[in-house]
């Protein structure tokens, strides 16, 4: 296993990954980085568990980033950046519209329990159940519902209709 073709095939969706888990961008890039140092002292035994290996991990750094650090609720507020492409004129009311929706979404995440807030946002970034399962620590039967009962609550949080979930 060469860490430097691991880091290029896995970086960029374990950065989502961590930046929705987290709700912070700068943090997100600490937790990456530190999955990968721990990857390169101690990998997996078998390369076909990589990808949910680096998801675990990543997902116990961000836990005890979070708690560590105490800045859950500034990092659910935290609003990154965002820059238009070049030339696009974008509707302020639109962008705000966006902003607020953003913002509730990560107010609902946070509410989450971790596994819950894993399962979501690790079925967003295309795991597979039996993936999902090793790096949260259940079974593959379990996944669907946990997965259910998470986006109900984040639904009920979100004040949405269960119809205008999809």
């Amino acid at each position: 296993m060469e860490l430097a073709d691991v880091f290029a095939r896995h970086q960029g969706e374990l950065f989502r990954y961590a930046a929705r888990y987290t709700g912070d961008a700068d943090l997100a890039e600490d937790v990456v980085q530190d999955t990968f140092v721990r990857l390169a002292e101690r990998p997996p035994r078998r390369d076909d568990q990589l990808r949910g290996w680096l998801f675990r991990v990543a997902t116990t750094i961000a836990i005890d980033a979070m708690r560590s650090a105490k800045r859950h609720i500034a990092l659910v507020e935290a609003t990154p950046e965002q820059v238009p492409f070049a030339g696009a004129a974008e509707d302020p009311a639109a962008s705000i519209e966006r902003e607020e929706l953003r913002r509730k979404v990560r107010q609902g995440l946070a509410q989450l329990n971790d596994k819950e807030r894993a399962v979501l946002l690790m079925r967003e970034e295309g795991f597979a159940h039996r993936e999902i399962a090793e790096a949260v620590g259940t079974t593959t039967g379990s996944i669907g519902t946990m997965y259910a009962r998470a986006l109900g609550k984040l639904a009920q949080r979100l004040d949405l209709d269960r119809e205008d979930v999809p």
